[in-house]
């Protein structure tokens, strides 16, 4: 490989560089709305207490990102504020509002009231106060002049809808995020949405919702299609994008040139196109030359040193080595693709599994609380020893989790094995299990309509993950609420899979000797014939839909003497016409009664007798996020999938559905 010429390259690195900074610092975009009241030209004392009103704004945004002031009394009074978004620097803002105040005065001069928008933040005046006060008229909204492709139109709209609506209430009701909210949600594999909501910090915080609510209603009319907008508004400010405007604003500028730039886009793309090639086929170059060097130099030490040997922390070499070799002998998987954590690291990163961090017990042991030495929280599923799951069952577990990567699925972060002992590490999750949220009355009052939705949404989403989309085609078999955990956002995370199995692609029941899973949830056909297939889930995943937007629990309902099953009952109302009454009060007010009985529809499509009759996850993911789609009339329900008793005397602590297991209101 031949080096440039140092005078070539020098010349290039000028010219690429050049274009970039043309490219980074053209003149941002501005809006404004200047109104139809003129204040004479010769009125003094305006143009005296404007001049002073903006001075002092402009004196505070070095300081300060939301400012306001009045200068004046009585009918010559002036009121004034500025914003700069939360992510704004110091530097940036102080610039931005200079901007601003000169913007304001060449396109609304002797107006007397304007705002003026500009990239980063926005300026207002008028006359009258306005402090505290909400305004959404006039708002602007503007958009990507791309679209998102048919294919992912539908799902795009919910995403952004679900995370523009709870950013809204978390920048409105949560006082630690002081008006202001970002979040970045995976879309899909590689394309990830970055939201952002502000409101000015004179507002209440029901006004706050308002403001932005009323922001999202008016992007999803103009700009559903696009791959971002963003809305002006006198009192708030909304944004999402495919990039992180937000935390780059080399890539906020770029994109902004793109969609309000047009008459320079072109020579500006075709210059750091071609300064980017050039910089290419330099670091090509130089990467070929060091990978040379190194493979010389690895060649050397393999001489020197001989073969290379791999140490593992894993408490007793001799007891985990039949363990280890007997999870590789399953899979045929290379030993540093099984994060190992070792039994002395576990214990102390739960105070030697003390009572006072154990989240909760379940069917095959106790899970606890744990940090490990890097910060991390953990949940540690310990199983017992006497636990029904046993080192086969474990295996499973390990295997399929470590090949499963998706948004809602529980993540394991690592395992031990020493001696008897057998301990999965888990992702912790601080807000438990969907079971605690939705049968105790203290957690189910914080659930809405829309969080159910997103619930309900994110395990479909998992499921169709495991039945078609993974690499390795998985029947979960134990489908329930306690198996289904929660994150901070109250996002749902599917977990438990020591009961999974593979299949082998087909639709075709593949029958068991051993009948796992829990009562209630199990398909009739698994429950007596020991028959399961990817409908066996479906059956479960419309008993736990139909929990979730009632708010009651299939298991023990029979006790209410309403009818044998909870899906019994919904049966009943359903023909009766009136599944009206099945909705939870809590959620009421949140609540679409349309969209409700929809749901309701859907999950006795899945609960169906007849394996046939049900539907693929594939086909519920759609029916779920679409309204157009016809449904077809359900039948009559399976009703013996419970085993009932005589007597029933009701727990405080008992928020589990599964009778052999109690979730307690703990975190997971």
């Amino acid at each position: 490989m031949f080096p440039f010429p140092k005078t070539m390259k020098m010349l290039l690195l000028y010219s690429f560089f050049s274009v970039l900074h043309h490219f980074v610092h053209a003149k941002a975009p501005r809006y404004e709305l200047c109104s139809n009241t003129t204040i004479s030209t010769t009125n003094s004392i305006f143009d005296y207490n404007l001049e002073k009103l903006l001075h002092s704004l402009s004196s505070k945004a070095s300081v300060s990102k939301f400012y306001t002031t009045k200068m004046g009394n009585n009918q010559d009074g002036l009121f004034g504020l500025f914003l700069c978004y939360n992510f704004v620097e110091a530097q940036k803002c102080e610039n931005c509002i200079a901007s601003a105040i000169q913007d304001i005065k060449n396109r609304c001069e002797n107006r007397n009231e304007a705002v003026m928008w500009e990239e980063n933040c926005q300026l207002r005046y008028s006359n009258e106060s306005f402090f505290g006060t909400l305004d959404v008229t006039g708002n602007i909204p503007q958009y990507n002049s791309a679209n998102v492709s048919d294919d992912e139109l539908g799902l795009f709209i919910s995403v952004v809808n679900d995370t523009l609506h709870k950013l809204s209430r978390l920048a409105a009701f949560n006082p630690s995020y002081g008006m202001y909210a970002t979040e970045a949600v995976t879309f899909t594999d590689t394309k990830t949405i970055y939201a952002l909501v502000q409101c000015t910090r004179d507002l209440s915080p029901d006004d706050c919702n308002t403001c932005l609510e009323t922001a999202i209603a008016n992007t999803s009319t103009c700009c559903s299609k696009s791959r971002g907008a963003r809305l002006f508004s006198r009192s708030c400010f909304l944004r999402y994008e495919f990039y992180a405007f937000y935390g780059d604003a080399s890539k906020s500028s770029t994109e902004n040139q793109r969609i309000f730039a047009k008459s320079s886009r072109y020579w500006m793309i075709v210059g750091l196109a071609i300064g980017s090639a050039i910089l290419i086929v330099a670091l090509v170059g130089f990467c070929v030359y060091c990978l040379a060097i190194r493979n010389q130099t690895k060649t050397k030490e393999r001489q020197v040193s001989g073969p290379e040997v791999q140490l593992h922390e894993t408490g007793d070499p001799s007891k985990i080595d039949v363990h280890h070799q007997n999870l590789q002998a399953r899979d045929n998987l290379n030993s540093q693709n099984f994060p190992f954590i070792d039994w002395v690291t576990l214990s102390a990163a739960t105070d030697n599994f003390s009572a006072s961090n154990k989240l909760g017990q379940g069917g095959f042991g106790p899970v606890y609380k744990g940090q490990l030495l890097d910060g991390r929280e953990v949940a540690v599923k310990r199983l017992s020893s006497c636990s029904e799951q046993g080192l086969d069952e474990f295996t499973n577990e390990v295997l399929l989790i470590l090949k499963l990567q998706h948004k809602n699925l529980v993540r394991l972060l690592g395992f031990c094995i020493d001696g008897e002992e057998k301990l999965l590490i888990y992702e912790y999750m601080p807000n438990g299990s969907l079971d605690v949220f939705l049968f105790d009355p203290r957690k189910r009052a914080q659930m809405n309509w829309s969080r159910c939705l997103n619930i309900i949404n994110g395990i479909a989403r998992g499921m169709l993950y495991l039945h078609e989309d993974s690499r390795l085609r998985i029947i979960h078999r134990d489908l329930k609420p306690s198996n289904v955990l929660l994150d901070s956002e109250l996002n749902p995370k599917i977990s438990d899979f020591g009961m999974a199995r593979i299949f082998g692609g087909s639709d075709g029941a593949t029958n068991t000797a051993k009948i796992v899973g829990t009562y209630g949830y199990m398909a009739p056909e698994f429950a007596m014939e020991g028959l399961y297939s990817i409908k066996s889930d479906v059956f479960s995943f419309g008993v736990l839909l139909i929990e979730i937007i009632t708010g009651r629990k299939n298991a023990n309902f029979h006790l209410t003497k309403c009818a044998p099953s909870l899906i019994a009952y919904v049966w009943q109302l359903w023909n009766e016409g009136k599944g009206l009454e099945l909705i939870d009060p809590l959620l009421t007010e949140s609540c679409d009664l349309d969209e409700f009985l929809r749901y309701m529809h859907i999950g006795l499509l899945c609960v169906q007798e007849d394996t046939y009759d049900r539907p693929t996850m594939s086909s519920v993911v759609v029916m779920l996020k679409s309204e157009v789609i016809t449904l077809s009339q359900p039948e009559r329900p399976a009703f013996s999938v419970g085993r009932f008793t005589d007597h029933y005397e009701p727990n405080d602590k008992d928020y589990s559905v599964n009778e052999s297991t109690i979730s307690e209101i703990m975190p997971r």
